[in-house]
């Protein structure tokens, strides 16, 4: 039997740090402050070019199309942005859901 469990239907979703984002938190870790969350971005949403100066970011594409330099990426999709390196713009083409983790707070600069 696994330790935790956590079923996304009983979670809610949560506004996230930019418009069109919404956060629905699975775990958090209470020593570290790190994260796990399913992020819902709006069709058309755009994430400005950023930092997260305390974590390292780790986002899996469920679904939707993702548009990054330029590409468009899909479902399967993994991307690693370590802290304090600077990341993005993101753009959300379709709805895009991705599972994502914070081994730290979510801050961003």
């Amino acid at each position: 039997m696994f330790q935790y469990l956590a079923q996304a239907a009983d979670k809610p979703w949560q506004l996230g740090p930019y418009a069109g984002v919404e956060l629905k938190i699975l775990h958090k870790n209470e020593a570290t402050g790190g994260l796990v969350v399913l992020r819902k971005f709006a069709p058309g949403t755009n994430v400005p070019a950023h930092t997260h100066p305390v974590a390292n970011e780790w986002a899996y594409i469920l679904s939707g199309e993702w548009v990054e330099s330029d590409l468009t990426y899909g479902p399967g999709t993994l991307f690693h942005a370590p802290k304090g390196e600077p990341h993005g713009p993101h753009v959300a083409k379709t709805e895009v859901i991705s599972l994502t983790i914070f081994d730290g707070p979510l801050t961003l600069a």
